[in-house]
């Protein structure tokens, strides 16, 4: 995979909160956390009536996107090695990534 920057959306086994499984799944790149370890937050296709979840659609994307409709979560997180990442697929505008940090800081 090539250069990974903060707000970009890569595919990675997203655990599930208990570990019993993973899903591969996007998520956003939040923050490098050193060692080639980042800090991903869920993305999903369904808000699962988290108020908190941010939708995302074609406008909110500086490159690439994704297929659908969907919601970034903040409340679901996850430190990961680059080497579990699948591929990068999209980008997101500042203002969209800005919004999800606010979120973010808002719990």
């Amino acid at each position: 995979m090539g250069e990974l920057s903060i707000a970009d959306i890569v595919f990675s086994s997203f655990p599930f909160s208990d570990l019993s499984h993973a899903k591969l799944r996007p998520a956003l790149v939040l923050a490098y956390a050193q060692r080639n370890d980042w800090i991903l937050c869920q993305i999903t296709s369904k808000s699962y009536n988290d108020n908190k979840a941010i939708r995302i659609d074609e406008t909110d994307y500086k490159s690439g996107s994704l297929n659908v409709v969907s919601f970034v979560r903040p409340s679901k997180l996850f430190t990961a090695n680059v080497a579990l990442f699948n591929k990068n697929v999209a980008t997101l505008t500042d203002a969209s990534h800005e919004k999800v940090i606010s979120t973010f800081y808002k719990y």
